[in-house]
């Protein structure tokens, strides 16, 4: 039997057949309609080649899955956005009949006419690896992993490749200069210096600053809760307190109740006003995300604990704060890093 759903403004045909469901996606409703008639015509017949979903179908029900699970997808995830992306260059292909060029094609296109590195390209694949080999378990079909076979070719071209780790890191000079700009510049209604000494101090990722909340501030304790805090299994339920440590529990004090959340603005806004005070002070490839390495340095530096470290920074895998550790006291005098913030009054208006 077969049904025909509108779906935003493309229109999904199904057919269930033997406890199982053939869909395909397409822009109008007749498309649909005519597709579902032969498919039927060819399941009746005994033709097994019409055991067929299309990529933007299997996304979205791989999406509609994690819906209804403990990790759904944000829809302001990179993990959504690199589906949309996957479903516009690829969703109109058969998702069993995925081919080593398909997969070749998508990353050429995706280097040269989009301009991405390789590691985007790589977390691109990664998922669509994963949609693929998920949703043959969870339908019962046999979906070939076309991303795995077309590695050694994506290798071989150099369309893919590793992360790479950063390791900048602002001296006290930079962080004087764009906390003057700040001071400077105080039209743009974030409370920027704000916004960086917590970071600074606490070692937040860019998106857990501004959704910590009021309800969740412990003052006789001085600690936070982190909510859904980042996990490599878990996405929902990570819950974790943090302490506020050196003066972010008097900055956070001092914000107006005026939100539920301490910080209640966007982190894209935040950053994009990071960048234009580095932009003005000459400051090259220094990201906002890079405070948080700077807090975790600045706390080893300190003589802290890796233990110590990760209960304020949040690493679940230790391994991964070990490249913090081996700080040698040449390094840090080379870059006339003496405290791990500027003196107020070098940057604070008169």
């Amino acid at each position: 039997m077969a049904s025909i759903l509108a779906i935003g403004k493309r229109w999904r045909a199904q057919v269930r057949t033997k406890g199982r469901s053939i869909t395909k996606t397409f822009r109008t409703k007749s498309e649909a309609e005519r597709w579902a008639r032969a498919t039927e015509i060819d399941v009746e017949s005994g033709n097994a080649s019409a055991l067929k979903t299309d990529l933007a179908t299997l996304i979205a029900d791989y999406q509609l899955v994690r819906q209804k699970s403990a990790r759904p997808v944000s829809p302001t995830s990179n993990e959504h956005y690199m589906m949309k992306r996957l479903t516009l260059k690829l969703g109109d292909k058969i998702a069993a009949e995925l081919t080593t060029q398909d997969i070749v094609g998508y990353a050429q296109a995706r280097r040269t006419e989009d301009g991405v590195g390789g590691y985007t390209v790589e977390m691109e694949l990664s998922k669509l690896g994963t949609i693929l080999r998920h949703m043959a378990g969870m339908l019962d079909v046999n979906i070939p992993d076309a991303v795995t076979k077309a590695r050694p070719m994506l290798k071989h071209l150099h369309l893919v490749e590793a992360g790479k780790t950063r390791e900048r890191r602002p001296t006290s000079t930079e962080l004087t200069a764009i906390l003057s700009w700040f001071a400077e510049n105080p039209q743009y209604g974030l409370p920027m210096i704000d916004i960086v000494t917590v970071l600074l101090r606490s070692g937040f990722r860019r998106g857990e600053i501004f959704r910590i909340t009021w309800d969740d501030l412990d003052e006789a304790s001085r600690m936070v809760m982190v909510r859904d805090r980042k996990h490599p299994r878990m996405k929902k339920g990570n819950d974790e307190w943090v302490p506020l440590i050196a003066d972010a529990f008097e900055v956070v004090m001092r914000q107006p109740r005026s939100d539920k959340r301490i910080f209640p603005y966007e982190a894209g806004t935040a950053s994009k006003y990071f960048k234009w005070a580095c932009d003005a002070s000459k400051i090259v490839d220094l990201h906002m995300h890079d405070l948080r390495h700077e807090a975790a340095s600045a706390l080893f530096e300190a003589g802290w604990e890796i233990p110590e470290v990760a209960a304020v920074t949040g690493h679940k895998d230790w391994r991964n704060l070990k490249r913090y550790t081996n700080l040698k006291p040449e390094d840090i005098a080379e870059k006339g890093r003496v405290i791990i913030f500027p003196n107020k009054a070098a940057w604070a208006s008169s």
